[in-house]
């Protein structure tokens, strides 16, 4: 009779140990790789902090972009025809080609931070809008001072870049949410834009949305379709699940479209001309400031409340404690330029 010691897969066995061991370090590695997600995920939920940001600091940032650029329809055709016979070692590389654990890890983690952070946030904008949005106005103001030392402004081009980025964001963040309203191709459109952030160090997701006019909303609208779930979940009614969802979805449809449009366009804009495009996207964060004080107002009015000198000290504080956190990040994590470099 043989020793069940000797048997394959024992836990004496030297290979069966490495095996455990190496499948061990493989599942450290994804939830490594999902907190990574929570703490991107988390900055892109706040307007003022970039998600990419997050991403540089803690060192995914390359492993990232190139998980990105190997995305494309083809490859995710091949992955979606996996389910043919014969076509299961194609959708194999092809998924090793995007690195596809890494993306679903990260992602998941992205996802439930974002959930989690957004629900908190939009608790805030209805309770307590002149905290929150001072907050934001903060958090905006000392990303935009950070990154001016980025920006030199010694050609007219690079002058003029700025003037209109700051023109552009300025206007559209005071007029955009009347102007654009609420439908699935803004949404859509919305998602497309938000998303560069995710390979922008120095750009919030979150930002944009406000400078759209559609923070509160999409914010609001992922909040409901949470409870939607839950309430399913449940027993309860699938109405309103059906109606947030559907905003979800044309959001997560702009941003899986923005992966190979809006996210490369800049990408490719920074390589060809760096110090025009990140000047014009530094004048884009300072002119955004309009937004936060905009939206400030709309919900009071909505309160029926305004302006006082209270509420301009509360505001004024609350944007000095969101400006002394990104001031703290810039100097224990040596915020880097935006473009990914150290």
């Amino acid at each position: 009779m043989s020793n069940e010691r000797d048997r394959p897969g024992d836990a004496d066995d030297p290979s069966s140990r490495d095996a455990g061991v190496a499948g061990g370090a493989a599942n450290t590695a994804w939830l490594v790789v999902y907190l990574k997600g929570l703490c991107m995920g988390a900055a892109d939920a706040v307007p003022g902090v970039s998600g990419g940001t997050i991403a540089l600091i803690t060192g995914i940032y390359e492993r990232l972009i190139a998980a990105i650029t190997e995305v494309s329809p083809a490859r995710l055709a091949t992955v979606v025809l996996g389910v043919l016979p014969g076509r299961r070692g194609a959708a194999a590389d092809a998924l090793r080609a995007i690195d596809a654990g890494f993306l679903i890890a990260l992602v998941a983690g992205v996802f439930t931070a974002i959930v989690t952070v957004t629900r908190v946030v939009h608790v805030g904008i209805q309770s307590a809008p002149v905290l929150t949005f001072g907050f934001f106005f903060g958090l905006i103001a000392a990303s935009a001072w950070v990154l001016l030392s980025e920006v030199s402004l010694d050609t007219p081009g690079r002058v003029a870049a700025v003037a209109f980025g700051f023109l552009l964001a300025f206007v559209v963040s005071g007029e955009a949410a009347a102007a654009l309203g609420r439908s699935l191709p803004v949404t859509v459109l919305a998602g497309a834009i938000a998303v560069s952030a995710m390979i922008l160090p120095g750009i919030s997701g979150s930002l944009l949305l406000i400078i759209l006019g559609q923070y509160t909303y999409l914010t609001g609208t992922l909040s409901a379709f949470v409870d939607g779930l839950f309430a399913v979940a449940t027993g309860g009614p699938t109405a309103p699940l059906v109606d947030t969802g559907t905003v979800v979805a044309a959001f997560v449809a702009g941003a899986f479209v923005g992966l190979f449009s809006v996210a490369h366009a800049v990408r490719w804009a920074l390589e060809r001309d760096r110090a025009t495009t990140l000047a014009f996207l530094v004048a884009l964060i300072a002119g955004a400031l309009r937004a936060p004080v905009v939206r400030t107002t709309a919900r009071l009015t909505e309160l029926g409340r305004g302006w006082t000198p209270t509420t301009v000290a509360t505001f004024a504080a609350a944007a000095v404690v969101g400006a002394v956190a990104v001031l703290v990040l810039e100097r224990y994590t040596g915020l880097a330029d935006i473009d990914g470099t150290v």
